[in-house]
């Protein structure tokens, strides 16, 4: 197996650090899925004009806020959800990721336990809790949760690439690898378990796989900042520097406050 020269180490590491604490934007507003049927906003008005007291009504069109980013009218709406129903779990579950959208984590994390109380087996809320943790840095309790829906028999692709990112932050590239791979089994379509488990395989020394992977995550996306650095860090590994700079210069163009796009731009400048 080839080793890694050790500045590709370090910036790997700087990688997984950064994929393992950043906040996915998309997580903040991506409602639980079984009850954010997407659907227009004016005809979820006109359904609760009809039946005022549907709290699933209220739920619904409060997702769609949600994704719309109108924090404000997806909390009113998830709030009456919750005054006429005050055990609808799932609610709890949905006003606690506007909450995170808000920065009020005290409230989402009230929320989230609130969810778990009335339903235990509640998989979404476990791993909307270990999302919050992980991004607030306590990995050993965002693990715990992970596990709890994946013992839950979740069909979530999210708990297992999430649980990946920490079995990688702790350096366990194999377990890592397996979680992503489940993950994407489950998410065929999504680009950034490709991204994480090329990384994994990048940090393991297996180039082929690692420049597959995240080739596939950028032919899905190609507004990921972090898996062009990560190509850019194979190209520079081959020494082909003008296509290193090439991707670190279009992650740069993405994030320009990325770091290790900048890092690696003044390595093959």
């Amino acid at each position: 197996m080839n080793r890694i020269p050790a500045f590709l180490i370090v910036a790997a590491s700087a990688i997984a650090l950064s994929a393992c604490q950043a906040t996915d934007p998309a997580s903040v507003i991506s409602i639980d899925r079984a009850q954010g049927a997407e659907g227009n906003i004016a005809s979820l008005t006109q359904v609760i004009n009809n039946n005022p007291n549907d709290a699933e009504a209220y739920n619904v069109r409060g997702s769609a806020y949600g994704r719309a980013g109108d924090f404000s009218k997806a909390l009113k709406d998830f709030n009456t959800a919750l005054k006429l129903n005050p055990n609808f779990y799932q609610a709890y579950a949905n006003r606690a990721l506007i909450y995170r959208g808000m920065g009020d984590l005290a409230a989402a994390s009230n929320d989230y336990n609130k969810a778990l109380q009335i339903n235990p087996r509640y998989d979404v809320a476990y791993i909307g809790r270990g999302n919050m943790y992980r991004e607030a840095g306590q990995l050993n309790n965002a693990f715990n949760d992970y596990q709890r829906a994946i013992d839950l028999d979740t069909t979530d692709p999210r708990a297992y690439n999430n649980r990946g990112l920490i079995y990688q932050k702790r350096g366990q590239h194999n377990q890592a690898i397996e979680d992503f791979s489940k993950s994407i089994s489950l998410s065929p379509s999504a680009p950034l378990p490709y991204n994480n488990r090329g990384l994994s395989y990048l940090a393991l020394g297996d180039e082929e796989n690692a420049f597959t992977d995240i080739n596939k995550a950028l032919q899905l996306d190609k507004n990921i900042a972090e898996a062009w650095v990560n190509q850019g860090l194979i190209y520079e590994r081959r020494g082909d520097k003008t296509k290193a700079r090439n991707a670190y210069a279009r992650a740069a163009q993405l994030d320009p406050k990325y770091q290790p796009a900048q890092d690696g731009l003044s390595r093959v400048r």
